[in-house]
């Protein structure tokens, strides 16, 4: 995809390399991996199975809206020197109020669904280990003390490594259910299927290609990788595309494993994470238990690392708020961020703990009503928070002028914002408040 922004650099700091070189990738390898967790890759399998190939251009889309806003979030950081949350409380103070209400409620419900989500393969992998609620909680303390005890560098190789077998896995099953590649290419037509709802049913696929709040982290992602000015513009602009086109990867593959595997058999699955368990039931049905197994990897990859970076990435974030907070607005740098300083910092490690052991009583007792309608409708609102507030800021003079959005970035986070009210709506619509009350 071409640049989002009509202009070019005017000065080279001497920290950045001259050249842009694929040896510098790595925090789109990050955000490409934590932004594709298991519910991404059972909608897109749903999708293939309810409309075959008919939606594959809604996931190409949905990938090319997301490259928008990561570079728009990138954009801000190298550019101006100053962290999202710094640019968010430049605004006013209601956005630190939605962040704070957002994060510590998002992260409790989150927190035990990621736990969860990477314990459902590793129980099918070994059903007599143990129970899968211990299970759940060995993943999310294996999180805990791997980013507790791991800076960004180590962190990167663990996660591209996880997103090695994510590829692998899903590229294999791809090929081993024979796409229909005239069918699939006639999917990158724009055309809706002829069911009820199509139009919401096809705008859900597209805002669900990877990547909620980890779209807001990636910023945090390219300082601590060390890119703190614009001398790493163009690197971080091919490292943004690179992580969209492994997402983009991951779901074709799993769309057109939907459409031959589930579409063409006229199965259902569940919606949830434990529609991948069925798949991994399907899969060894058709092809044995070597290729069921191969799967189960794939799927614990994928969820893991969705745990991990989201410990990471969201941590980095939380950190960055109570920074601000302490220095009653003094200006937040991302030079602080690529030092290491929020990875060692108090906040970063509360946050670390919110996330892993509040969320085990759920994994108890289950989910509070009430607590999951305000997650739904916080999660569904942050998106939408994301798109608008970075055009704000991003045709304001809080940024360099030559840094500023150009029509083609404007476009794409208009498209973007519109779409995810459209969806957040659509969420909060669908809540039963009635039952809330």
């Amino acid at each position: 995809m071409a640049d989002t922004t009509d202009n070019t650099a005017t000065e080279k700091p001497t920290s950045a390399p001259r050249k842009t070189s694929w040896k510098y990738i790595g925090p789109g390898i990050v955000v490409a991996a934590t932004g594709v967790g298991a519910g991404d890759l059972v909608a897109t399998l749903i999708a293939g199975s309810n409309f075959g190939y008919t939606l594959l251009w809604a996931a190409v889309i949905g990938c090319l809206v997301k490259i928008s806003l990561a570079e728009a979030a990138g954009r801000w950081h190298l550019s101006t020197g100053r962290t999202l949350f710094d640019g968010w409380a430049s605004i006013g103070r209601w956005t630190t109020w939605f962040f704070a209400v957002y994060v510590v409620i998002w992260g409790f419900v989150y927190g035990a669904a990621a736990m969860s989500s990477s314990a459902l393969p590793l129980q099918a992998l070994f059903p007599d280990v143990m129970d899968f609620k211990w299970w759940a909680i060995a993943c999310g303390l294996t999180g805990l003390v791997f980013v507790w005890f791991n800076k960004y560098a180590v962190f990167e190789k663990v996660m591209t490594v996880l997103v090695g077998v994510m590829f692998v896995v899903t590229v294999y099953l791809a090929i081993r259910v024979t796409p229909n590649l005239p069918d699939a290419l006639a999917g990158l037509l724009p055309v809706l299927p002829d069911e009820k709802d199509s139009i919401l049913n096809t705008l859900g696929l597209i805002g669900g290609v990877g990547g909620t709040i980890t779209l807001a982290a990636y910023g945090y992602w390219v300082n601590a990788k060390g890119w703190t000015d614009t001398g790493w513009m163009k690197i971080m602009r091919l490292d943004n595309r690179v992580a969209y086109a492994t997402t983009g990867i991951f779901v074709i593959a799993m769309l057109f494993v939907g459409a031959e595997l589930l579409h063409s058999a006229n199965i259902a699955i569940a919606s949830g994470d434990k529609g991948l368990i069925q798949l991994g039931d399907i899969l060894e049905d058709e092809y044995g238990p070597a290729t069921a197994k191969f799967f189960l990897i794939g799927f614990f990859a994928t969820s893991y690392t969705s745990l991990i970076g989201v410990w990471h990435g969201v941590s980095l974030m939380f950190a960055d708020f109570v920074a601000r907070y302490r220095t009653r607005g003094g200006e937040l740098k991302g030079e602080e961020v690529a030092s290491g300083q929020r990875e060692r910092s108090w906040p970063f490690r509360v946050y670390l703990l919110w996330l892993t052991f509040p969320p085990m009583v759920l994994l108890f007792q289950g989910q509070p009503f009430r607590l999951v309608i305000i997650y739904g409708v916080l999660g569904a609102a942050f998106l939408p928070f994301l798109a608008l507030t970075l055009i704000w800021l991003l045709n304001s003079d809080r940024t360099p002028r030559e840094w500023r959005n150009g029509p083609l970035s404007n476009a794409m986070l208009a498209v973007a914002g519109v779409l995810f009210v459209v969806l957040c709506v659509k969420q909060i619509w669908d809540q039963p408040w009635a039952e809330f009350f």
